[in-house]
């Protein structure tokens, strides 16, 4: 796994999925949102790391018996166990949050570890207590039931489907308000880049509007005094 820059991880950390998302369609990519997938709490951090991937398939009920927990090799398990600090781990569970992709007790363990967030296209059991940690955590919808009733784990760190977005392991993963975006991997630095200047540039402009300026030639920056006025905020500002 490509290990994102401190420098990379720390502007990102100060951008939002949405000033990504426009960055990304100016490059012609635009699935990398992770759909339909909600923070559990509105108080948690920004989300930023690299993905490290586990794959469900549906479950078979003569090999998803509750005796499995036992395996030590059991890639649930080992995926909690072995995704790395800092990284994110990304879970397919196929959008069906009939049955839950983990509980509070693994989320725990992930947060122990150091993982900077999980995310799945299902659902969490104990979904309120996952929200207390503090860890950034994402899902579909709170669900009681085992993964073991509907969800095979078959894979760790492969490329999979989450949330409609094809996700490599090592893609970037940001999570914020709005939701999960996946910046794929060779374009994290220069993604952090733009998007860092973006959001100066949009913090400036929000300044503006609520002072009563129109957002015509400020927003775009159509009109030549905008970049001039634009460079005296950040000077100012020391942005």
């Amino acid at each position: 796994m490509t290990r994102l820059s401190t420098a990379t991880r720390n502007k990102l950390k100060t951008v939002s999925t949405a000033t990504v998302a426009t960055a990304l369609f100016k490059r012609g990519l635009r699935i990398q949102c992770i759909q339909n997938v909600h923070p559990l709490s509105p108080e948690q951090p920004t989300m930023v790391g690299e993905a490290f991937t586990l794959r469900y398939i549906p479950a078979r009920e003569d090999l998803n018996t509750i005796e499995v927990f036992r395996d030590r090799g059991h890639p649930q398990r080992k995926a909690v166990e072995d995704c790395p600090p800092g990284a994110v781990l990304v879970m397919d569970s196929r959008k069906d949050a009939r049955a839950a992709s983990a509980g509070a007790i693994l989320v725990s363990r992930l947060q122990q570890r150091g993982v900077a967030g999980v995310v799945t296209d299902g659902g969490f059991r104990d979904a309120a207590e996952i929200a207390r940690l503090g860890i950034p955590a994402f899902h579909q919808r709170p669900s009681a039931p085992t993964n073991l009733t509907l969800h095979h784990a078959i894979e760790i760190n492969g490329p999979i489907a989450c949330g409609d977005a094809p996700v490599f392991p090592g893609d970037v993963i940001l999570g914020d308000s709005d939701g999960v975006i996946v910046i794929p991997a060779h374009l994290a630095d220069e993604i952090a880049e733009e998007t860092f200047e973006m959001t100066a540039f949009e913090d400036f402009v929000a300044e503006q509007v609520a002072n009563g300026r129109s957002i015509l030639g400020l927003y775009p920056a159509t009109d030549p005094q905008t970049p001039q006025d634009f460079a005296a905020w950040r000077a100012k500002n020391g942005r």
